[in-house]
């Protein structure tokens, strides 16, 4: 089963880009996401450890991004609230069937390439591009190549 992480991490960096520099708090940011507050305040966490927002604590206080827009890539972002694989493994195939005794070996690698894949794809996006479509309703084109 797919988890939202990503997608809610996304969204709630969105929102503090947008912000420009003014903390947001979870509450804030719940509503515009449409989930409970801890979700937030979860996904936060993740976001803070990896250092792409700051958290300050009290009144007026809240989550602001680290950096720049630009400056952080949606592989940043996965990086830092995703720790899922493609796919799950089957627990226990038979090692007497041909299939069964290679197949894990088989999928790990199909799911290496996966990852490489999706790692590269993300790594070309950066947080601007995605505020830059909110804004104009049309595709970015990835920073691709663009110092950043």
């Amino acid at each position: 089963m797919a988890s939202s992480r990503f997608a809610v991490a996304v969204h709630t960096l969105a929102l503090l880009a947008r912000a420009e520099g003014q903390p947001l708090d979870s509450r804030a940011i719940a509503h515009s996401v449409n989930t409970n507050p801890v979700v937030i305040r979860r996904a936060l966490c993740a976001l803070a450890r990896a250092r792409v927002i700051r958290v300050r604590r009290g009144a007026g206080g809240g989550a602001a991004l680290a950096r720049a827009p630009h400056e952080i890539t949606l592989l940043d972002i996965y990086r830092a609230v995703n720790g899922g694989a493609a796919f799950a493994l089957h627990p226990a195939p038979q090692r007497r069937c041909p299939v069964g005794r290679s197949i894990h070996a088989v999928l790990c690698w199909v799911q290496d390439e996966i990852d490489a894949a999706v790692q590269r794809t993300l790594a070309e996006i950066t947080l601007q591009d995605v505020v830059d479509r909110l804004q104009t309703g049309r595709r970015p084109t990835p920073t691709r190549g663009r110092k950043r």
